[in-house]
Parts: structure tokens; C-alpha cells; sequence
């Protein structure tokens, strides 16, 4: 018999996936199965309402991933989370140009995005800035609600580079 309920994410044992495979691997297993699930849930409910609740999910997800990582990597501080970047830039899936990097600012640019290059290869180029991006501010506050997170731009959206500038506040 089928449960009644699914589980909320919070609920699920800790997610490791990150470490095991990277996280541009993990992102396109992720993409091949939820394109053609959004693509039905749209034909059947919609595609705005649709990408509105996967959006939704896809952040309440990255919060208890960002609290997650920060378990993983014995701290929430900001040099902390610099050293988690090894699981985004595997294979080099991320080119970034660090601007600044100190106790209370971490400021870099992404100039090559191979997660962007990914989805546009299979053919989703509109589903990368809500299976990926969207995640950004929301695992950075899972992960310390004291930094944060401002980014005006990305190359997923078609900009010549990602803006990334974490500052940790006071409090």
C-alpha cells in the first residue's frame, strides 16, 4: 500500500549526493527525469503554476541542503563555505574568477557555467535557472542565515558572467 503523504525534504536522511558523484552530474540525472515530469504536469496543470511549485520546492530543498553542507563541513563560517565550492566546480563545471575573499566577503565571478552549457544541450535552457540557480540564495541561508547573498546576474540567463558576493553580517 502506498503511503498517504510523500515525506517533506526535511524529513528524508541527510543527502550526500554532492560528494559522492558532484553536483553538475547530479543536476543532469535530475534535469533528464524532471523535463519530461514538467512537461506533463504543465500540459495537465499549467506551466506557470507548475514551474511556481517546483521553484518553491526546489528552495525549501536548498535550505535544508545549505544546513546540511554546513553540518558536513564542521561550520557555517564563510571560509567554511568557500572550501564547499569543490563540489560545485568538479570536473570543472565552474570557472570562477575570485574577486575578493576574506573573513567577511567572498566576491567571484563564474565565467564558464557547464551546468548552463548542460541544460541548453538537452534542450532545456529554461529549466536551468529553476532546477539550478534558484538555489543559490536559499542553500546559502540553510547553510548561515548571517551571509548573504547578492547576484544581479547570471550566464544561465544569458549574461556574460555570474556575479556571486557573499558577505557575512554582523549579528
Amino acid at each position: 500500500m502506498a503511503p498517504t503523504r510523500s515525506p517533506d525534504v526535511a524529513e528524508l536522511p541527510a543527502d550526500h549526493m554532492n560528494q559522492l558523484i558532484g553536483v553538475l552530474t547530479r543536476r543532469e540525472v535530475e534535469a533528464r527525469l524532471l523535463a519530461p515530469l514538467v512537461a506533463a504536469l504543465a500540459r495537465e496543470f499549467g506551466e506557470g503554476r507548475v514551474l511556481r511549485v517546483i521553484r518553491e520546492t526546489i528552495v525549501s530543498i536548498a535550505r535544508v541542503q545549505g544546513a546540511e553542507l554546513a553540518r558536513a563541513m564542521g561550520g557555517d563560517s564563510l571560509s567554511k563555505f568557500r572550501e564547499s565550492l569543490v563540489h560545485w566546480t568538479k570536473g570543472k563545471a565552474l570557472e570562477i574568477d575570485v574577486l575578493e575573499e576574506g573573513e567577511r566577503l567572498f566576491a567571484y565571478n563564474v565565467t564558464r557555467c557547464r551546468y548552463a552549457e548542460m541544460y541548453r544541450d538537452l534542450g532545456i535552457p529554461w529549466l536551468g535557472p529553476v532546477l539550478s540557480c534558484s538555489r543559490d540564495f536559499a542553500l546559502i541561508e540553510g547553510f548561515n542565515p548571517r551571509i548573504r547573498l547578492t547576484r544581479t546576474q547570471t550566464l544561465m540567463e544569458g549574461a556574460p558572467f555570474c556575479d556571486f558576493r557573499y558577505r557575512l553580517e554582523d549579528g
